[in-house]
C-alpha cells in the first residue's frame, strides 16, 4: 500500500467516525416540530425570559377561559441573531403583559417558536427567525 493510499483510508475512517457526530448538528435548527399551516396569539404574564444558549425562551402564563391559566414555554432563535435585530437581555422581565405570535409545537403540547412579541410599551419584535414567511399566520382567536 503506498503512502498517498494510508493517507486516504486512514481520512476515510476518520470521516466515517465523525459523522455519527455530525448528524445531532445538522438537525439541531430544523423547525420541523412546529407547525408552519397556523400561529398562535396569546396575551399573558412572563414568567421568566431565559437568555440563553443556544435559544432563548419566554415562559409565559396565560389565562383560559375557564378562569384556569395555561403555561407555555416559547423557544426563541439564537441569541447571537436577537442582539443583531435589537434584542437586549433585559427588554422582556418576569411579570410583563406581552402579546406573542408563535408557530405552535405539532404534537400540541403548550409550546412555540415565537415569531413576534409586543413589549408592554407596545413595540413589537420579531426575533429572526430563519425563513419566517414558511409560517401561515393565521387571525387572532377570540
Amino acid at each position: 500500500m503506498t503512502s498517498r493510499t494510508r493517507t486516504a483510508s486512514f481520512v476515510g475512517w476518520v470521516s466515517l467516525l465523525l459523522l455519527p457526530a455530525a448528524l445531532p448538528l445538522s438537525a439541531h435548527h430544523s423547525f420541523a416540530v412546529y407547525d408552519h399551516t397556523r400561529t398562535l396569539t396569546l396575551r399573558g404574564t412572563v414568567t421568566r425570559f431565559q437568555w440563553t444558549n443556544p435559544h432563548g425562551f419566554i415562559e409565559l402564563d396565560v389565562p383560559q377561559k375557564d378562569g384556569s391559566t395555561k403555561h407555555f414555554s416559547i423557544e426563541t432563535t439564537s441569541i447571537n441573531m436577537m442582539q443583531r435585530l435589537g434584542w437586549r437581555s433585559n427588554m422582556i422581565k418576569a411579570g410583563d403583559q406581552v402579546k406573542v405570535v408563535a408557530a405552535p409545537l405539532l404534537n400540541g403540547e403548550a409550546g412555540g417558536l415565537l415569531l413576534e412579541v409586543t413589549l408592554p410599551s407596545g413595540k413589537t419584535l420579531e426575533p429572526g427567525v430563519p425563513a419566517a414567511s414558511s409560517f401561515t399566520r393565521t387571525p387572532e382567536q377570540e
